[in-house]
């Protein structure tokens, strides 16, 4: 495989870059590909609830489908805690970070903020301020974040709820990482 001519990027070529540029692209083409693969490998429970991480994001994702939000939405709803794993102090921000160049300003909003809404469910219990989200109570998107919160994520860990497999929602992811890019990265 032919590779760049540099070892410091200010010695790059146009034709360097050029060959970069086209490898990129092809990387980001596969960028649903890779999601939905990590996405299926979160198959253990974070120890005491009663789902898995999949399963409490089939069933957000299930939820939004079953009540008719767009296609982004339901993707958002589906990936809204792919950060969990690997940036548990934020994972609401690590997820909308991934999200942000496929999706409106909106879903974004909604997916970064939606830990700080979650808090309040929980907070009060562990002598946190259960309404931090009323710091954005003037925000265009703040009751969209708490409807979000209450329709498909607070209540998203039922073991008896019957919830769409991830094989149902490729497309969708696939569809929406196809787009062209909001914002550019």
């Amino acid at each position: 495989m032919k590779k760049v001519s540099f070892t410091e990027m200010k010695n790059g070529t146009r034709e360097d870059y050029l060959l970069l540029d086209n490898h990129e692209k092809n990387f980001a083409s596969k960028t649903a590909d890779r999601i939905l693969e990590f996405m299926s490998r979160l198959t253990e429970t974070l120890e005491g609830y009663q789902v898995t991480r999949l399963e409490h994001s089939l069933q957000s994702a299930s939820r939004a489908y079953r009540n008719g939000e767009s296609d982004e939405m339901i993707v958002a709803a589906l990936l809204h805690d792919i950060g969990d794993e690997l940036a548990p102090m934020n994972h609401s921000e690590y997820a909308a970070a991934v999200l942000k160049p496929y999706v409106s300003k909106k879903t974004h909003w909604i997916i970064e903020k939606h830990g700080e809404f979650q808090m309040y469910y929980f907070a009060h219990h562990l002598g946190g301020n259960k309404n931090k989200r009323d710091e954005y109570k003037n925000h265009e998107y703040y009751q969209d974040t708490i409807d979000f919160c209450e329709k498909y994520d607070q209540n998203s860990f039922d073991p008896n709820y019957k919830s769409l497999p991830l094989d149902f929602f490729k497309p969708l992811v696939k569809k929406i990482f196809s787009r062209k890019p909001y914002s550019s990265v």
